[in-house]
């Protein structure tokens, strides 16, 4: 397969890929979406721009923690600025180096984030949590999302290898607002029940994850059977 070498953007690129993140959380709407979560995790572009560990860029989007997350909140602000704020949610994870983007003081990044979302009251902040550092599993870490929880000012929602009993623990002690389920959900379609009735859950095959096939690991796993 060919691809193109990646380059940094241009600095008059910036606006333009901006405004591609506005146009694209209008068509959602338009599409009939209730609204739209900004990815700025996992290794992707924002979170490339806010990392210290890629981003090495000298004009006025790198250097600076302020500058390097100067990118994101423009998306932000036009997104929330073209559909309204309360259709709008963020994901962000400052603690993870998915895909080499790491940063050498994610604590910082992430309150920055946090605190700086504040002005455009989103619907929700939405964050990976430290203990999740590379994609695949946990790992023992001192860090914590609670200052970030506690400088944001909206629905606050964890996320990253949570169980029924952790996440329930987790709002429980208010740690969180709510937590977000992916593997677990996509194998089980019918999760809220199961979690409801304590019922065992379905294995995720991971190796269905990414492949193109549109039922494999996507719509065949079975929903539970309950007894009439």
């Amino acid at each position: 397969m060919d691809w193109s070498p990646p380059r940094p953007l241009r600095t008059e690129e910036v606006p333009l890929v901006v405004n591609d993140f506005r146009l694209a959380a209008r068509n959602a709407i338009e599409a009939g979406f209730d609204g739209v979560e900004i990815h700025g995790a996992n290794g992707y572009l924002i979170d490339q721009f806010m990392k210290d560990q890629v981003n090495d860029r000298t004009d006025q989007y790198g250097g600076s923690l302020e500058n390097r997350c100067r990118f994101a909140l423009e998306i932000v602000e036009a997104v929330a600025n073209e559909i309204g704020a309360e259709r709008v949610g963020m994901r962000l994870s400052p603690y993870a180096s998915y895909m080499e983007t790491g940063d050498s003081n994610p604590e910082a990044l992430g309150l920055y984030m946090a605190k700086a979302l504040n002005k455009f009251k989103l619907l929700y902040l939405h964050v990976i949590e430290p203990r999740m550092i590379k994609i695949n599993d946990k790992y023992e870490t001192v860090h914590s999302l609670l200052p970030m929880r506690s400088a944001f000012e909206g629905t606050f929602i964890s996320a990253g290898g949570y169980n029924r009993d952790e996440g329930n623990k987790a709002v429980a002690g208010s740690n969180t607002d709510l937590v977000a389920f992916g593997r677990l959900f996509l194998a089980n379609p019918d999760l809220p029940k199961r979690f409801g009735l304590n019922a065992p859950l379905n294995k995720y095959n991971r190796s269905t994850f990414y492949i193109p096939d549109p039922v494999v690991g996507y719509t065949d796993y079975p929903f539970l059977e309950v007894p009439a």
